[in-house]
């Protein structure tokens, strides 16, 4: 485009000087002096005036362009450190799914599915507690693929997958209740996978995976709602993964897993926008799991599990940023399963799952 400016600006410039010399000329763009601007140029002053004109323009373009980036936010991600590796003890895992964080005291929970158990970490990733075990008593798990941490109540939510039901404990693993059984009726679950909680209502949101729905409860798991059915249109799900609640817009976004798109609904289940496809280009998706908001910047955090990578939209879906790759590096992912951020320090806590690791990186605006 700039050589076609300059083109253009030489062809106009033999153009004046061959046909136009007794013409009285343009006034000169930032020209102060009325006899100066009127008087008719030689070679060289139509040139160097047009080429002043045309840096001008160029100027106030790029100017305006600058104004229009700001638009869109930018941000950096910076690695920070490796969890775990594959193993029983403290601090290890076996294909973990899912984790949480808890904002008013900043530990990590984490779904340690085939350990079939919850781990706890601090915000620096150093061990704290542990619970569960095989088994369908109170406390046990049939591979925990899902955790959520109520903050306002302490209360930790544990999708026990595949017991098909709801576990509640205290933030230090204390049960105090459970819900749900295998079905298809209300209250009833066939392989839930993810939970969220919106901590302005107590109302908890249930990923009821292969049943291809959204079920809501109450803190004490009285059902409540639910919406979806197997298919590809607008509020109908194919083996939904993720769920996220962003509590300060009452907006409830899914990762729709095989469709591969993300859906947003307001609490009640009304569908308001959704974006994605399969593929790799950004925007796209190849079976996303895990799904978080921040919800003090309204950023998507999206783990696009196949793809092994990360990728971050505004609330409607703009596309802003990803990082890392297929790989096991630290700063690399084999399937990340999940993602969560901490909101007032910016940390993200990225479950891999098939290299059994947490890994931590900061999000810089």
């Amino acid at each position: 485009m700039k050589k076609i400016y300059v083109l253009t600006a030489v062809i106009f410039a033999v153009f004046l000087m061959r046909g136009c010399k007794t013409a009285v000329s343009p006034a000169v763009p930032g020209a102060t002096n009325t006899a100066a601007a009127t008087q008719t140029p030689n070679e060289t002053q139509t040139i160097e005036a047009l080429a002043g004109w045309l840096n001008d323009a160029s100027a106030s373009k790029t100017a305006i362009a600058a104004l229009s980036a700001t638009v869109t936010p930018t941000i950096s991600v910076q690695y920070i450190k490796t969890l775990g590796s594959i193993g029983d003890t403290d601090g290890n895992f076996f294909m973990p799914c899912g984790a949480a964080l808890d904002s008013s005291t900043g530990r990590v929970y984490v779904a340690d599915s085939e350990n079939n158990r919850i781990q706890v970490f601090d915000s620096q990733g150093v061990f704290v507690t542990k619970w569960g075990g095989y088994g369908t008593e109170n406390g046990q798990f049939k591979y925990p693929t899902g955790v959520e941490v109520d903050s306002s109540t302490g209360r930790v939510y544990v999708v026990d997958s595949l017991n098909d039901r709801i576990q509640v404990f205290d933030i230090n693993g204390t049960f105090i209740t459970k819900w749900g059984s295998n079905g298809t009726a209300f209250g009833q679950f066939n392989s839930p996978h993810s939970a969220a909680v919106d901590s302005n209502t107590g109302k908890v949101f249930v990923m009821d995976t292969s049943n291809h729905r959204m079920q809501v409860f109450d803190s004490n798991g009285t059902f409540i709602t639910k919406w979806g059915y197997n298919g590809s249109e607008d509020g109908q799900f194919n083996y939904p993964a993720g769920v996220a609640v962003d509590g300060s817009t009452g907006r409830v976004y899914v990762a729709d897993s095989e469709n591969n798109r993300i859906q947003v609904f307001d609490t009640y289940g009304t569908f308001i926008t959704k974006w994605g496809s399969l593929g790799t280009a950004d925007g796209q998706f190849d079976t996303l799991y895990g799904i978080t908001v921040d919800s003090v910047t309204g950023r998507v955090y999206v783990a696009d599990s196949e793809n092994n990578r990360i990728q971050v939209f505004d609330s409607n879906g703009t596309f802003i940023t990803k990082w890392a790759n297929i790989g096991f590096t630290p700063e690399q992912f084999d399937f990340p399963a999940d993602v969560v951020v901490e909101s007032s320090t910016g940390k993200v806590f990225v479950v891999v799952m098939f290299s059994h690791r947490i890994q931590f990186f900061k999000v810089y605006n």
